[in-house]
């Protein structure tokens, strides 16, 4: 599961990218600089883990990862191929989600593609490029699915309906993803592979002393995507970029306390990434090793089971499991044992983020 990084060129993907990941990606003043995507797997901040580390002093601790991608900054025209287009939005629809990077700071030293700092231009910029790519790719679909309608094809019906509902939408230049669908719709969506369908999370890219509290220019931003179905979060990416340069963790906190933070704002915006993904934690405690383990929120025992091995799955018996707040709790397991709080789970057990989990199966 991945989530791509897009923005215009100059808003400060990159510098993002490089705060996230210890993937170091090229940043300079100039447009394409990144020109292949650059991936990188980043740690998911959870200081249930560091809890559960100390309760049970393993050898080791692992914890859940997401993969970011920083794609190259779009221009306008992508849709038909310019500025490299084509590669970019192709890198795009390999992601599961977007985080959209817009611009809201004023600096004259950093160059702006379109020479003055318009944060919903550069937003409906893009959205017409995806927009546009989209109703390319409805238009296709279309023309074949409509041959079968005619025959009488009940389900080529039903996803001409749906195709028509989504050309309708995206002609008026409304995202997939603000369209009211049903759950029929919703399942055919998927197979249309849309880009304005992904969730999507915009990140307000502002100078350090609008850190805390955002500004006129985010203001404006959250103004703009009210309808939509998507977050928003507020960074500095430039003074993120300054925190994650100190190796002393009390001078990052000293910095991060001058400018009104209680954390890193990279630390948010990985787990806004990790739920916008649809993803969730359980974990496993013993003295080898603590570990977060990701799965689809959702997901049964032994789907969550077949994260540590296929064999897992297979061979699923039952499932131990203890509630976090349990087991910090009681402090050890056999407390929880004794307390009564353990709990034995069989196939239908739809898992929740933050369990602590022991698996029995057979193969």
């Amino acid at each position: 599961m991945k989530a791509g990084i897009v923005g215009l060129p100059n808003v400060g993907k990159s510098t993002l990218f490089n705060c996230l990941s210890n993937a170091k990606a090229q940043s300079a003043n100039f447009p394409f600089c990144t020109i292949e995507p650059n991936l990188g797997v980043v740690n998911v901040p959870d200081p249930r883990l560091e809890k559960l580390e100390e309760l049970v002093n393993p050898q080791r601790v692992i914890p859940a990862t997401v993969e970011i991608v920083d794609i190259a900054g779009l221009v306008r025209g992508a849709s038909k191929g310019e500025g490299l287009g084509n590669q970019f939005l192709g890198n795009i629809r390999e992601c599961n989600a977007i985080m959209h990077v817009l611009r809201c700071f004023d600096n004259d030293n950093i160059v702006h593609v379109d020479g003055s700092v318009d944060p919903i231009r550069d937003k409906e910029t893009i959205d017409i490029e995806l927009q546009l790519k989209d109703l390319e790719t409805v238009e296709k679909r279309l023309e074949k699915v409509k041959r079968a309608a005619k025959t009488g094809n009940k389900e080529a019906q039903k996803e001409q309906a749906t195709l028509e509902k989504f050309k309708s939408a995206l002609e008026q230049g409304v995202s997939a993803r603000a369209v009211e669908v049903t759950e029929d719709e919703e399942e055919l969506m998927k197979g249309f592979q849309l880009l304005t369908a992904k969730p999507i999370l915009y990140v307000c890219n502002v100078d350090e002393a609008s850190a805390k509290s955002g500004n006129a220019y985010v203001d404006k931003v959250r103004e703009a995507v009210k309808d939509e179905d998507a977050e928003i979060i507020v960074l500095a990416v430039g003074t993120e970029a300054d925190i994650a340069e100190l190796e002393d963790y009390e001078e990052r906190q000293m910095f991060l306390e001058d400018i009104g933070l209680e954390e890193p704002g990279v630390s948010r915006l990985i787990r806004a990434a990790y739920k916008l993904l649809n993803l969730q934690t359980y974990f496993t405690a013993g003295e080898k090793e603590v570990r977060a383990w990701t799965i689809k929120i959702g997901s049964t025992a032994p789907q969550a089971a077949g994260v540590i091995h296929t064999d897992f799955e297979k061979g699923f018996i039952r499932a131990e499991v203890i509630k976090y707040d349990d087991y910090v709790q009681y402090g050890t397991e056999n407390k929880v044992k004794e307390a009564g709080k353990l709990s034995v789970e069989g196939k239908g057990y739809i898992v929740n983020d933050g369990d602590v989990m022991h698996f029995l199966f057979n193969v």
